[in-house]
């Protein structure tokens, strides 16, 4: 039996799990608040600890600051502290009556722009930071166009410090006419919105600014709240990669066989035809399990474990699929890359690929040109892809991949390049098509 308190804590908790969930990273260039921005969500949205907020305050005060520096919430790494950067990725959480959300922070600094490519990798969203003293910057046309290219739904631009500008519309006109001059022209069809805001005082983060009378969209808050979130998993290929296969092989189930893995797309049904890739053969999805039990039917994200009605040689690195509804085979993949590693590519090197749950080796055998950032312009004549470029890039595997456009799975569509020396991640690639 619950005490009425008791029921009501058993609601809020399903509540709370069944709520629509939002990813969202932040980026710009060093100094621009993305980590103030995020402790002042926290503050104003109360979804801070008391104790959390007295070191906060013993920290701030420790260092003469004339505010609470909300920024310690996220710099969690001594040397983020000392210098008042981020360097790494730093996750938070906090939910609203109407949404939960997971926060990346991510860095400025355009040394650790592979942190960023990490960090956005997974989300729904992206707040691109700028600040009203300098305008738009290199790294802002780096980190929006990487934030376009990893297909994340909704880019915000929020024009930040304007305390520092005396909260003038001019100076946020002139942001917004750059800032749409560039996006219009490297990603026309992205879906924008563009908020001025304070993050150290709180100007239209979680309240509305009076500041700023003059400007008439919504906070923050209201619009990470309400940005439509695709979940329309109808709409994608089934992708199931393997993962792992369980054998238990003990008396209560001696001829168990399942396939364990995470959907990354589509719906799968019991009873469902479905080919089994690399060796193409056709079975029938008999059962789809999981730790509460046994489902007649699967969506992304959800990790199951799927068994089939045949006995087929199925390993890590196998897809499961939709028997009509294949994904494309090749060897040689056109992708657009993000180069992460200090020492340039090497044309015809071998490196180490991991693609899902697919591991093998590749070669980067031509450069159909790297992007100016700034200017947008296509450099056709240069073979030298250094740290932070980005690039098309023809690729040759040493066995066939399976896999989909990027624009439509962001799963089956991305890959890492490693090092083989080193065992370093060096590059990020979203798959256009095969070449």
């Amino acid at each position: 039996m619950y005490s009425s308190s008791d029921t009501g804590r058993e609601f809020s908790n399903k509540a709370y799990l069944n709520m629509e969930l939002l990813r969202f990273t932040t980026a710009g260039s060093v100094d621009d608040g993305k980590s103030t921005l995020i402790g002042r969500l926290l503050y104003d949205s109360k979804s801070i600890f008391e104790d959390q907020l007295d070191a906060v305050r013993r920290a701030s005060l420790k260092k003469g600051g004339e505010h609470i520096n909300l920024a310690l919430l996220t710099d969690g790494l001594r040397a983020e502290r000392e210098q008042g950067i981020t360097i790494d990725v730093a996750y938070r959480y906090f939910a609203t009556p109407h949404r939960k959300f997971i926060i990346a922070d991510t860095p400025g600094h355009i040394q650790y722009t592979r942190n960023m490519v990490t960090g956005a990798s997974t989300a729904n969203a992206a707040i691109i930071l700028i600040d009203a003293r300098n305008g738009v910057t290199e790294q802002t046309h780096r980190h929006s166009y990487i934030a376009s290219l990893l297909g994340i739904q909704h880019i915000i631009i929020c024009i930040n410090k304007m305390d520092l500008v005396n909260f003038q519309e001019d100076v946020y006109n002139k942001i917004y006419s750059d800032y749409r001059t560039f996006a219009d022209k490297a990603f026309p069809s992205q879906k924008l919105w563009f908020i001025p805001i304070s993050a150290l005082f709180g100007d239209n983060v979680v309240k509305p600014s009076t500041h700023m009378p003059w400007f008439k969209g919504g906070t923050l808050l209201n619009v990470l709240e309400t940005v439509p979130i695709n979940n329309d998993h109808s709409q994608i290929p089934g992708r199931f990669p393997v993962q792992y296969i369980i054998r238990p092989e003990n008396s209560s189930f001696p001829d168990y066989r399942g396939y364990a893995g995470r959907i990354t797309g589509g719906i799968f049904h019991k009873g469902e035809k479905v080919t089994v890739l690399p060796s193409y053969l056709t079975t029938k999805i008999t059962s789809i399990d999981t730790f509460d039990g046994s489902l007649d039917e699967a969506f992304p994200p959800m990790s199951v474990t799927i068994r089939l009605e045949n006995d087929i040689d199925i390993s890590r690195g196998s897809l499961i699929v939709p028997e009509k509804d294949l994904p494309t085979e090749s060897n040689n993949i056109e992708i657009m890359l993000c180069w992460l590693n200090p020492k340039p590519l090497e044309l015809n090197k071998k490196y180490g690929l991991k693609q899902a749950t697919t591991s093998c080796r590749c070669l980067v055998h031509d450069i159909p040109y790297i992007l100016n950032i700034n200017t947008l312009e296509k450099i056709s004549d240069g073979n030298n892809i250094r740290m932070n470029d980005i690039a098309c890039v023809h690729i040759r595997t040493t066995q066939p991949l399976f896999f989909d456009p990027y624009t439509l799975n962001r799963t089956t569509g991305s890959l890492i390049m490693i090092d083989e020396g080193t065992n370093e991640t060096v590059g990020a690639g979203m798959i256009v098509q095969s070449c």
